[in-house]
């Protein structure tokens, strides 16, 4: 039985807040991190793939109520996103931002990853567990990354931008509109070719740099480089099987996008779960 209290929600956020805020300004200066030693990568193969699904969906069972209040907050700050979008008249950078929103999900299911790993030891795990991840030593690196992720978003919402500007010129003055530009116009069906495109590249951007990357600084005091530069070695080292991996991730996200985001609060922990045994599975 789990005998841990966390008291009042007011003090147990001020707590955790104060450790993390100590912990930022701790691990700064350390952002290269103390192991130097280069992490072992393994081969991988789509029975790994399958593994840390079933193993993601098992973590997911055992503590989803935890998990699905974790990451509420990520459908509800896509919704007020593309709210925001609307609002701003941007109706030609809906479709990007709810795409581009994936890049951030690594960030999202960091508690997740905090999860699985207490399990894995044979401890008990809930939500407050999962903001422990504020009290790492590499905290300050983890938060670093997330930001380079969130700049990958931006550069992407500019890079759409910039693209719709070229093919269709001025933005739509209602949803209706976009959507008779795209589809019935040759200067529609450019954009959408050099959407995609781009799109992809962004996506394989953040796959390389994410796979394993946010686990690792979790797991281990490496650095951001080192753990960045595992993520990539994990990928280069099992192409088929990471884009294999990239695309399960995107259709799952696409399905759970579909009921208004509500489907990410099942889908995001399944997946956050399922990052983290792939890891063990691909780094020694």
């Amino acid at each position: 039985m789990n005998n841990k209290t966390i008291g009042n929600p007011a003090s147990w956020a001020a707590r955790n807040l104060q450790a993390g805020g100590s912990h930022v300004a701790a691990s700064t200066a350390t952002l290269g991190g103390d192991d130097h030693a280069e992490p072992q990568v393994r081969d991988l193969s789509l029975a790994d793939l399958r593994g840390a699904l079933r193993a993601g969906m098992d973590d997911f069972m055992a503590s989803r109520t935890d998990a699905m209040f974790i990451v509420v907050i990520y459908p509800l700050a896509g919704l007020l996103l593309m709210a925001v979008g609307w609002q701003m008249n941007l109706v030609h950078l809906l479709f990007p931002m709810l795409a581009g929103f994936a890049l951030l999900g690594p960030v999202a299911a960091v508690g997740l990853y905090q999860i699985s790993r207490q399990r894995e030891a044979g401890e008990e795990a809930s939500w407050s567990d999962a903001f422990g991840v504020t009290r790492s030593p590499n905290f300050g690196a983890i938060l670093v990354l997330g930001i380079g992720l969130g700049g990958l978003f931006v550069l992407w919402l500019i890079a759409a931008h910039i693209i719709h500007a070229w093919t269709l010129g001025t933005s739509p003055d209602s949803l209706s509109q976009f959507l008779t530009q795209v589809f019935t116009t040759s200067a529609g069906q450019t954009m959408i070719v050099l959407g995609i495109g781009v799109g992809a590249v962004f996506a394989l951007i953040a796959l390389a740099v994410s796979v394993v990357s946010f686990p690792l600084l979790l797991d281990r005091q490496v650095g951001v480089p080192m753990a960045v530069v595992t993520s990539v070695r994990v990928m280069r080292r099992n192409p088929g099987v990471i884009l294999c991996w990239g695309l399960i991730v995107a259709a799952l996200l696409v399905l759970g996008a579909i009921p208004i985001l509500a489907g990410l609060i099942v889908v995001i922990p399944v997946l956050g779960h399922a990052t983290w045994h792939l890891y063990r599975r691909a780094v020694a």
